[in-house]
């Protein structure tokens, strides 16, 4: 479990370039996004994706959230409607993991054999280059361990790990991130949209860009 101190406000290419490598080898890699820290894999490798189940303790019958660059990354990842489409560029970059139905690039251990996946862009410039430099989707569920509190503070992740058998291979320390909530989930599957999760973006913001 490597951990590389970085400063998001200062040049981190050195350290973005080693968790490429790492998730290019089916690695594991906690990293800071605009809102927790999240713990990534390759969205298309089966066996990297089942370690994150591990390292977490995450039941299998639990699908997992994606991240990606931009909104020509979700369309090619799940279906999107043109009207939908300028819908969600207005809800992202952003704090929101927008649940769609996927197509057949998502592996099934990723959506836990489901026909739909959460996807998300966060307003974030180490995902954005990271996620360039890999030129992948990864997963963004959040660095934790299954049952505890999702977490801003890499002092509160590294403890929950340091101990355990199944560990990330690497963390871009970013020391403690402003404070947030996980994103908020609002589900696109359904006749009528739906709030999952209530996090950052407050519902009646998003039911108000619905035109509910």
């Amino acid at each position: 479990m490597k951990i590389i101190p970085i400063n998001l406000k200062k040049d981190f290419s050195e350290a973005i370039y080693e968790a490429v490598a790492v998730l290019k080898r089916g690695g594991v890699v906690i990293y800071p996004t605009d809102t927790v820290y999240g713990l990534g894999a390759n969205t298309c490798n089966w066996y990297a994706v089942e370690q994150i189940f591990k390292i977490k303790k995450r039941p299998f019958s639990r699908p997992l959230p994606i991240i990606a660059r931009n909104m020509r990354w979700v369309t090619e990842l799940a279906f999107v409607p043109p009207k939908l489409e300028k819908i969600l560029s207005e809800i992202w970059p952003g704090p929101t993991t927008v649940v769609l139905h996927k197509k057949e690039i998502i592996p099934a251990i990723i959506t836990a054999k489901r026909k739909n996946v959460g996807i998300r862009i966060p307003d974030c410039a180490l995902t954005d280059k990271l996620l360039g430099k890999f030129g992948y989707p990864i997963t963004a569920t959040s660095a934790n361990i299954s049952g505890q509190e999702a977490t801003g503070d890499i002092k509160r992740v590294i403890e929950m790990f340091r101990n355990e058998i199944w560990k990330p291979d690497l963390i871009l320390d970013a020391g403690v991130l402003p404070p947030s909530e996980p994103s908020t989930v609002l589900d696109l599957t359904t006749i009528r949209p739906k709030i999952v999760r209530v996090g950052p973006t407050k519902p009646e913001q998003l039911m108000k860009l619905l035109g509910i």
